[in-house]
């Protein structure tokens, strides 16, 4: 029996990365999408093929209201997450979030006591840990293969052209390279490092907004340390353009990736400057994979609520 999975919001990443994904995913189903705008619905309906005989909403009291919805992905600006999710979880849908899960720890809390409450499954969209390379890595870190983790950064950038695109501003969000790439950093850090090291303890960091002097971040770089005395940072910029990298310093190795933290499955990895080699799979497919496996009972979810509220309670600690 397939899921049936809905989608809000039309924008970039559902269009190129989520649906099509999706489309790619035994056991689930393209069902129906909800825009502002109904035309744009009905286009991106039509060019991903969803399946329902109503397939295109601009309300979402209506989408919701289908009975063979069984989940919805939201993809829509940062600071709608949480109502929408909320609407969601009391409709009986699962959910899957587009990271940060919300702008709020206390939206966040409501979103997850929501699900918890109506038995909904809930899972926040960090694909960063589908990647084939990161999880040998990921594997081999837990094992201990690499010795005692002192060390890590993660760098992600990419160069805005200018301040027009909504997360530079406060109305549907709270953070702008942050919540662009810098979450799926803090995000892969505490995955790869939270086994061995423990809990983040201590959070410090430099902000800078000078050149277009607006409310959020334009170069970031935040210091964490985790318990048992390991420090991590993680460096994102809409200022310049840059090849995302990664490293990872323990006792008996030094890990390093150039060009992993992206939206495909690619780059490179070495491990004590061997080459690790590693599958090239669409990390979107196995995060939408997971969802489908946890509604089925098939599998837990791995990036659990709680995850994607610990990440925003550091962001928002970072930014004060």
């Amino acid at each position: 029996m397939k899921v049936n999975i809905g989608i809000i919001g039309t924008g970039r990443i559902a269009d190129t990365e989520l649906v099509p994904a999706l489309n790619q995913v035994n056991g689930a189903c393209f069902w129906s999408v909800l825009s502002r705008d109904k035309q744009r619905a009905e286009s991106f309906a039509d060019r991903h093929g969803a399946q329902a005989k109503y397939s295109s909403f601009d309300s979402l009291a209506a989408f919701l209201a289908d009975p063979a919805l069984d989940a919805v992905i939201i993809a829509t600006p940062d600071g709608l997450h949480a109502q929408q999710a909320i609407a969601c979880a009391r409709a009986g849908k699962h959910v899957l979030i587009e990271k940060p899960i919300a702008t709020t720890v206390e939206d966040a809390k409501q979103v997850c006591d929501a699900c918890l409450e109506e038995r909904v499954k809930l899972a926040v969209a960090y694909h960063m840990r589908w990647h084939d390379g990161h999880r040998q890595v990921a594997s081999m870190l837990h094992s201990g293969k690499f010795g005692k983790p002192h060390y890590a950064r993660a760098m992600w950038t990419w160069k805005a052209d200018d301040n027009s695109n909504w997360r530079a501003h406060s109305e549907n969000g709270r953070w702008w390279g942050l919540a662009g790439v810098g979450t799926h950093c803090v995000d892969f850090l505490r995955w790869m490092l939270m086994p061995p090291c423990g809990e983040v303890t201590a959070v410090a960091s430099l902000i800078d907004k000078s050149t277009y002097g607006g409310p959020h971040d334009e170069t970031a770089s935040i210091s964490m340390q985790f318990g048992n005395g390991a420090v991590a940072d993680v460096m994102t910029s809409v200022m310049f353009s840059a090849t995302s990298r990664f490293e990872i310093c323990c006792s008996n190795a030094v890990v390093i990736g150039e060009g992993t933290l992206a939206t495909n499955g690619g780059g490179i990895i070495s491990i004590n400057d061997e080459p690790l080699e590693f599958k090239l799979v669409n990390p979107y497919v196995g995060e939408l994979n997971n969802f489908v496996n946890a509604i089925g009972g098939h599998a837990r979810v791995e990036v659990s609520g709680a995850e994607g509220l610990r990440n925003i309670e550091i962001l928002l600690q970072a930014d004060q």
